[in-house]
C-alpha cells in the first residue's frame, strides 16, 4: 500500500507525476466544497502528509481532522495561511522552500531598486512616446553607489540581497527580530531608526499577523521624500493606505513593489501614481526556481518517509 497524501495545493506537473507514482494522492485541491468536507472526514484521517503552499488555507480546524498528520510540505517560502502553532502543538513538521528562491527574489529586489532609482519605466516611456526627440535629454537621476540600504528581515533572501547590494556600492544595515551573528553588517534593532538612516528600504519578512502593517506611516515618513521603499515580501507587511498617502503627498519618494494587499487586482489609487514601479508578485517566477521549489516538496516527503532529516524545516 502506498502512503496516503492530501494535496491542498499542487506542485508543478512533473513533480506531481512523481508524487502520484510514489503515493496515493487525495486531491483536495480539485474537489468541490461538499467533497472537500467528505475527504477530510474520510481519507484525511489516514493521511500522514499534506502538500500545499502559502496561497491555500490549512487551519487549526482542518488540522484537527487530520489525526495521522506528521508533515506538511509547503511549496512556497511564505506560509502565513498555515496555522504553524497548531502544527507545532502536535509535533507536526512544516517545510518550505525559501532556500530555493533566495537568489531570484534577491535579484528582483535589486532590479526593482535600480529601476526605481533610475526611473527605468519612465525612461522607457520617454523613448517610446517620442518625448526624447521632442523634449531633449531625460532628467538626471540618482546614483546607487554610496547610498544607504536598510534591509528589513535577514533570512536566506535578506542575506542574498547583501552581496548584490554591495556589488553596486550600497552601504548595508539591517533590522530583524534578532541579530544574526553570521551577518557581518550593522544590526539596527529599531526599525524607525533604520528608516531614518536609509535612502532605500528593502522589505523581506514573512507575512501574517505578526508583520501586518509593519511598514507604517511613521516608517515611510522616516525614509523620507527622497527615499525608496521596495517590498518583495507580502503586501500585508506595508500599510497600503498609508503608502498611497505618503507617495501622493510627497512624504515618500518612490515605491517599488512586487506584492500588494489586493492581488491580482491592486488598488488603482496605488497603481495610478507616477512614483511607483510595479511587478505582478513574480519575484521567484523563473522556470528554474519554480522547478526547484516543487522538487523540494518531493524531496522533503521522501526524507520524511525514509526516516531522514527534513531538508528545509520551519518549526
Amino acid at each position: 500500500m502506498k502512503p496516503e497524501v492530501l494535496v491542498i495545493y499542487p506542485t508543478l506537473p512533473p513533480q506531481m507525476a512523481v508524487l502520484a507514482e510514489r503515493y496515493t494522492l487525495h486531491r483536495y485541491d480539485l474537489a468541490d466544497t461538499d467533497a472537500k468536507a467528505d475527504m477530510l472526514a474520510d481519507a484525511g484521517r489516514r493521511c500522514e502528509a499534506v502538500v500545499t503552499n502559502g496561497h491555500a488555507a490549512l487551519t487549526r480546524e482542518m488540522i484537527a481532522q487530520l489525526p495521522a498528520l506528521k508533515v506538511v510540505a509547503c511549496s512556497s517560502a511564505g506560509y502565513e495561511t498555515i496555522d504553524v502553532a497548531a502544527l507545532t502543538e502536535r509535533g507536526i513538521k512544516l517545510t518550505n522552500t525559501s532556500d530555493a528562491l533566495a537568489d531570484d527574489v534577491a535579484d528582483m529586489a535589486l532590479l526593482l531598486t535600480m529601476a526605481a532609482r533610475r526611473a527605468l519605466v519612465a525612461g522607457h516611456v520617454y523613448v517610446t512616446s517620442g518625448d526624447w526627440g521632442r523634449k531633449g535629454m531625460f532628467p538626471l537621476q540618482s546614483a546607487l553607489r554610496g547610498k544607504r540600504l536598510g534591509i528589513v528581515g535577514m533570512g536566506h533572501i535578506g542575506q542574498a540581497i547583501i552581496a548584490r547590494a554591495e556589488a553596486v556600492g550600497l552601504d548595508v544595515a539591517y533590522f530583524s527580530r534578532t541579530e544574526k551573528p553570521q551577518v557581518a553588517r550593522p544590526f539596527q534593532p529599531d526599525l524607525l531608526r533604520l528608516a531614518e538612516w536609509a535612502d532605500i528600504l528593502i522589505v523581506i519578512v514573512a507575512g501574517g499577523a505578526g508583520t501586518r502593517n509593519l511598514i507604517n506611516a511613521d516608517v515611510m515618513r522616516a525614509l523620507g521624500p527622497q527615499g525608496t521603499l521596495v517590498n518583495v515580501s507580502r503586501g500585508t507587511v506595508v500599510d497600503e493606505a498609508a503608502l498611497i498617502a505618503a507617495l501622493r503627498d510627497g512624504h515618500l519618494g518612490h515605491a517599488a513593489l512586487d506584492v500588494f494587499w489586493n492581488e491580482p487586482t491592486p488598488d488603482p489609487a496605488l497603481t495610478s501614481l507616477p512614483n511607483v514601479t510595479l511587478y505582478p508578485h513574480h519575484a521567484s517566477g523563473t522556470r528554474e526556481t519554480r522547478d526547484a521549489m516543487s522538487q523540494l516538496v518531493v524531496d522533503n516527503l521522501a526524507a520524511h518517509y525514509a526516516g531522514q532529516p527534513l531538508l528545509t524545516p520551519v518549526n
